[in-house]
């Protein structure tokens, strides 16, 4: 895919989303959209991914000069995204409290999690959108005690869904199997996201 034929808004503040982006060859800029997520409630873990995925560039096209972007002779694709974890049937999102997060972190312990991730590309010249989601299983060995209660006082679990972050250093080992790909546990993931691209356009 020529990048140099359109241009990427990134809305997400997220830091793995961007490497992750980076990876992929793009050069973008960022935007967040900065909605109640809380106040947007689904059924369904794919359902609410993708409802919020809207809900996040629905906020951004509203701050966003539109009618500049159908000006442009070259097309901007507008990237939103959510995810969550998936615990024994139950949705889990950022964890509220330090309690929670080692919660979260204890019940994963030698027992099995899923990530599901969306994305939603909106072409902001043509106004086409397209989106999907994406599940990953992860399947941990026992976690120490000492080491959940490293990463609840390291405070990042608290910035991720469900407390789950797999590529941390101290969790990592302790990860038995991945059903899925990596780059969508952590927020993004790249096949997904370039067909979405190329569709979108």
């Amino acid at each position: 895919m020529d990048a140099s034929s359109f241009k990427i808004i990134l809305g997400s503040s997220s830091v793995a989303r961007r490497k992750i982006l980076s990876e992929m060859g793009y050069l973008f800029t960022i935007m967040t959209a900065d909605i109640d997520e809380k106040s947007i409630r689904k059924e369904t873990p794919e359902d609410l991914v993708m409802a919020l995925a809207e809900a996040k560039a629905e906020a951004i096209l509203r701050r966003l000069p539109v009618d500049d972007y159908l000006k442009e002779a070259e097309p901007t694709l507008l990237i939103t995204s959510d995810q969550v974890v998936v615990y024994e049937g139950v949705i889990r999102e950022k964890p509220t409290s330090k309690e929670e997060a080692r919660q979260f972190l204890k019940d994963y312990s030698g027992r099995h999690a899923a990530t599901v991730g969306s994305v939603l590309v909106t072409n902001l010249k043509t106004g086409l959108r397209k989106g999907d989601s994406d599940r990953v299983e992860i399947y941990f060995n026992e976690i120490p005690d000492e080491i959940i209660e490293k990463l609840v006082d390291e405070g990042i679990t608290l910035n991720v869904a469900g407390g789950l972050i797999i590529e941390h250093p101290l969790v990592l080992p302790f990860v038995k199997e991945v059903v899925g790909t990596t780059d969508s546990v952590m927020g993004l993931p790249k096949a997904l996201t370039e067909k979405l691209l190329k569709e979108a356009l």
